[in-house]
């Protein structure tokens, strides 16, 4: 923890973390804010919303397959500090954009035919500027920290994310949607300032061409990456916990009101606790390993989280509606008498989630040169977002078919297994490795 401290403190790593941490704040203020305005204001069925919050997820999740190849390429040949500057004042416009939707949804005006599109729009203009911010802010540390710090670096970005995806998640289910209209540009706004405050960090050797064909861009790149069976293996599982992930947010709006049949400062709540908890198990995690970079923990931790999502799965079966009483607030949310398990079982899945993964962020920024560290995790991201889009189009056709929404976070659960077998592998080759 000191050395985490110590870095906290430092401009080699402050302003990075500033960076990020707002840029997932306003991903997540912005993203909430559409999909909780839709889910409860726009859609009166489970079926419908259930299908919007999977197509959202898809938007956002589409330029991490198309364009990380690219991002890539271009964060290990061109000054990354200086990427990071582009890449926010992009936000800018992008938030612009995407405010303009909600400010129309809040006036009624043309809420389907022209509001949901452009915030959908921003959504997939912001799935761009995290799919070219994503690879510079895990492969930068490896240039700026030294090699002791890269773990605990690694720990405070990942909970450093998740903290402002809670407060991104709270804000969203708070306020008013014109307030989150104004709010998501003034974050971009000040993203940009403090992003200027990075220092340089130049790549390792000279320019070459970039391949603009993404398909064989993306396949070389991927290829290239999976040599090494450790980084091929924690590539693996991590896509296969983003996945779970992906299914897991796609359910909690339409869940908390359908089966809860709690508002949405409920599923807020539900964001908050899942926030709270990968953030904690980040931390935790690295006060285990003591700053060594090693997946030993992953797989009971990943198992640990497939308990905890079927406990979640057992209490949602139990729950009591009451639909003749209107949707609950959180104080009368948390009166009930399954409540407090239930919240529980979600803080459960979040810490062993955080603990499973950040040491897998690790792997992938200390075990391949610093000039490929930018590649690396951007084929890790390609391959994540196409596991993440499955996992949307499986939930989409869930729902399509109509599974229940509870009934598929067994899908969930068992995706934790086949992540504990890769984790297992992985921790097997790194003894070999040894």
């Amino acid at each position: 923890m000191t050395t985490q401290t110590h870095l906290i403190h430092s401009r080699r790593f402050l302003p990075l973390f500033v960076t990020q941490l707002l840029g997932a704040f306003n991903d997540n203020l912005f993203k909430n804010a559409m999909v909780l305005y839709v889910v409860y204001s726009v859609y009166q069925s489970e079926k419908a919303e259930g299908l919007f919050s999977a197509v959202a997820s898809g938007v956002f999740i589409l330029p991490f397959f198309v364009l990380s190849a690219i991002s890539g390429q271009l964060a290990d040949m061109r000054d990354k500090a200086q990427i990071i500057r582009i890449v926010k004042a992009a936000e800018i416009g992008i938030m612009i954009v995407g405010a303009a939707g909600l400010f129309l949804a809040w006036k009624g005006l043309l809420v389907t035919g022209l509001a949901i599109p452009l915030m959908l729009l921003a959504l997939f203009g912001m799935g761009v500027h995290s799919t070219f911010f994503g690879p510079i802010k895990y492969a930068i540390l490896p240039q700026h920290l030294h090699e002791n710090e890269v773990l605990a670096g690694t720990g405070l970005v990942e909970a450093g994310t998740y903290i402002a995806i809670l407060a991104g998640t709270i804000v969203a289910g708070w306020i008013p949607v014109e307030w989150a209209a104004a709010g998501v540009i003034l974050t971009a706004l000040i993203g940009y300032m403090v992003s200027r405050q990075v220092p340089p960090a130049p790549p390792f050797h000279a320019a070459e061409p970039l391949d603009y064909h993404f398909i064989r861009a993306s396949i070389t790149l991927v290829r290239n990456t999976a040599h090494d069976r450790r980084v091929f293996l924690a590539i693996m599982a991590i896509s296969f916990f983003w996945t779970i992930g992906a299914v897991l947010f796609i359910q909690f709006p339409p869940l908390a009101k359908n089966v809860l049949t709690a508002s949405k400062e409920v599923a807020s709540l539900f964001l908050v606790i899942f926030s709270i908890g990968v953030a904690v198990g980040s931390l935790s995690v690295n006060a285990l390993l003591k700053g060594t970079v090693s997946a030993r923990f992953s797989p009971p931790s990943v198992i640990l989280m497939g308990a905890f999502v079927a406990a979640f799965y057992f209490v949602c079966r139990q729950w009591v509606p009451h639909p003749e009483n209107g949707l609950m607030d959180v104080n009368h949310f948390i009166s009930q008498p399954l409540a407090i398990p239930l919240m529980l079982a979600l803080l459960g899945i979040a810490v062993s989630g955080g603990m499973f993964v950040v040491p897998l962020y690790a792997f992938l920024t200390t075990f391949v040169h610093r000039s490929q560290t930018s590649r690396t995790i951007a084929a890790n991201n390609i391959v994540n977002s196409g596991a993440m889009v499955l996992g949307s189009l499986i939930a989409t056709g869930l729902s399509l078919a109509g599974v229940a929404i509870v009934n598929q976070l067994l899908l969930s659960a068992a995706m934790c297994l086949v992540s504990a077998w890769i984790a297992a592998q992985l921790v097997k080759a790194e003894r070999a490795a040894l």
